[in-house]
């Protein structure tokens, strides 16, 4: 099938490029357009623009999609079968979303109708969820709230952060995609309706994971630990606090269990005032930091002007009192 591939960041690059490796023919890609994404006033372009430079296939960058008669206009002149949309960064509006022959569609990673919106990964680590995937749906007009054609399930490891989790989902929904092609290709060769499931029929909780703002970005020492840890691996490796005036990114955490807080060979101070004190500085493991409910050790951080360090190098590199306050 001829197919027109909607996507912008590097979660988009597996589907992308598991389409250019099929039978189908990846006609032209759209993405957004170059933006200032370092330091400097360098342009740079989307990771899918990149790719499909390198792939010799004609790329969209247009400032607007709504109302873009021009746009719309030579989009219907490709007589496109399929759009395929994932992680493109703009709702489509009607006009465009009835273009191509068989429809378009969106791999969206979660288990819809929860975490609706622009960030699920992120708020599926932030929430706790124990499961998450990704599902192929038809789009329409609301915020992902399109029928399902396949549906996969994926369980979270406790190890996961961000980027271990959307490298997994990345994969699931290039898998994914390419298999919802195949049946919707079979159907219309047989001349029948694909099977699609409405949302609402699946019995689960409709929720919204809005943007991440810059002020999510920073650690409240006075919430309860857990809720700490499932930030630092959600906003993986963005996460920080302030340490003498300095910003401090908290790459890797532990909560300490009853076992640890009980273990004769980890002392540290009982009585404290309020969450984000240095309780203390344990030699060769980190720094065991008060919150809400049970302490934290920092294990790993990268502060303000210098590289990551961890354990050993990062006591070194902080030389933290105990009892010192380590954020606003």
């Amino acid at each position: 099938m001829r197919i027109i591939f909607w996507g912008t960041p590097e979660y988009s690059l597996a589907s992308l490029d598991i389409f250019i490796k099929s039978k189908h023919d990846v006609i032209a890609v759209v993405s957004q357009p170059d933006k200032k994404r370092n330091r400097g006033n360098k342009l740079i372009s989307s990771p899918v623009k990149s790719f499909a430079e390198q792939e010799s296939i004609k790329i969209y960058t247009p400032e607007k999609i709504r109302d873009n008669i021009n746009f719309v206009n030579e989009l219907k002149s490709l007589s496109c079968d399929l759009f395929i949309v994932i992680a493109y960064g703009k709702i489509l509006p009607i006009e465009i979303l009835e273009i191509p022959k068989f429809g378009c569609w969106n791999a969206h990673a979660s288990l819809l109708p929860r975490w609706r919106g622009a960030a699920p990964i992120q708020w599926s680590l932030m929430k706790g969820d124990e499961f998450t995937g990704v599902g192929i749906m038809k789009m329409s007009e609301g915020l992902d709230t399109g029928d399902l054609l396949l549906e996969e399930k994926i369980k979270i490891d406790n190890n996961d952060n961000l980027n271990t989790l959307t490298e997994k989902l990345s994969d699931l929904s290039a898998k994914l995609f390419l298999n919802a092609t195949s049946l919707l290709e079979e159907n219309i060769n047989k001349n029948t309706n694909s099977q699609l499931t409405k949302q609402n029929t699946l019995g689960r909780e409709i929720t919204y994971a809005r943007m991440i703002e810059k002020s999510d970005y920073k650690v409240d020492w006075g919430n309860e630990a857990i809720e700490i840890s499932r930030k630092i691996k959600a906003l993986y490796p963005r996460a920080y606090t302030t340490f003498r005036g300095k910003n401090l990114k908290i790459i890797k955490i532990k909560v300490l269990s009853n076992d640890d807080i009980n273990n004769e060979k980890i002392s540290f101070m009982r009585n404290y005032p309020m969450p984000g004190i240095i309780l203390a500085v344990i030699e060769n493991e980190g720094i065991i930091i008060s919150t809400k409910t049970e302490p934290i050790i920092l294990i790993e951080a990268k502060l303000e002007g210098k590289n990551i360090s961890s354990k050993k190098q990062l006591i070194q590199q902080l030389k933290p009192s105990v009892g010192e306050y380590l954020s606003d």
